[in-house]
């Protein structure tokens, strides 16, 4: 036993709990960036629309929102947020990929224009296109548009490496399944941990991190999801309550109009 270990061992009363070893990589071990990054995609593949209740909590410059949130989604780029309250809805915001439209029902306006980042972050704090929505919901990940890739494992886990012509980078890491630990690279089932991009002066964007999953219907989804945007100083954390894959979508449900009475707004993008 090292020093090291000795004495946080002592420190912990003797148990063995200090001493824990760090998860080990697969025998077999992944070298292919591109190929890992295809095979999660392909993995992640086997829906169309998801439908989910969720418990948001939003940290940002205005302070602290927390609410419940239903949900709509349908690949490549549809969604649709609810946020309840205890009297009802309190806002809707649709995307049907091209048009946003918000309603703000507290406020009696509506708002609407082109989809795009800064529209979508007015609802959900979170700075990407409606696309890039649904993926970080589900256990995918925006990503960069690179010109190197490399890949190797650090701490039981694979880490891809993305370097875009500019200087941003992108770093993805991976677990591999418990029983797919001793299979052959392309056998080695992944999911998405973490998703982190940074400027070419090593500041941090953004970050995504991904836990808890859950089997629905054969498919792999994260209960808890946290986006944190440090571009637009914002924290969002999602804690996924219900999920049901590929559910009738009603007729409409990515487009909405304006209520009676409500003031009416272009919200335009830059």
């Amino acid at each position: 036993m090292t020093r090291a270990c000795l004495t946080a061992s002592l420190l912990l009363f003797l148990t063995p709990m200090g001493c824990r070893s760090a998860p080990a990589c697969p025998l077999q071990m992944r070298s292919d960036a591109g190929k890992a990054l295809d095979d999660h995609r392909n993995q992640q593949a086997g829906w169309q629309a998801i439908k989910a209740e969720a418990r948001v909590t939003q940290w940002a410059r205005d302070g602290r929102i927390r609410g419940t949130v239903l949900m709509f989604l349908q690949r490549p780029n549809r969604v649709r947020f609810d946020v309840m309250t205890q009297a009802g809805p309190a806002a809707v915001l649709t995307s049907d990929g091209e048009t946003f439209q918000l309603s703000d029902l507290r406020e009696g306006a509506f708002l609407h224009g082109p989809t795009c980042p800064e529209n979508i972050a007015r609802l959900l704090g979170i700075s990407v296109d409606a696309e890039d929505v649904l993926r970080l919901l589900t256990g995918d990940t925006p990503m960069i548009d690179a010109t190197e890739r490399s890949m190797e494992c650090r701490d039981g886990r694979y880490v891809v490496t993305l370097v875009a012509a500019d200087g941003t980078t992108q770093e993805v890491s991976f677990s591999v399944y418990e029983d797919d630990v001793d299979n052959a690279p392309a056998e080695q089932r992944l999911t998405l941990r973490r998703s982190v991009e940074r400027a070419a002066n090593g500041d941090t964007r953004w970050e995504a991190t991904y836990d808890e999953y859950v089997e629905v219907d054969g498919q792999s989804f994260p209960t808890k999801v946290r986006f944190v945007d440090r571009v637009n100083d914002a924290d969002t954390s999602v804690r996924v309550k219900s999920i049901s894959v590929n559910p009738e979508v009603p007729d409409g449900a990515f487009q909405q109009a304006p209520s009676p009475g409500m003031s009416i707004e272009l919200a335009s993008c830059p």
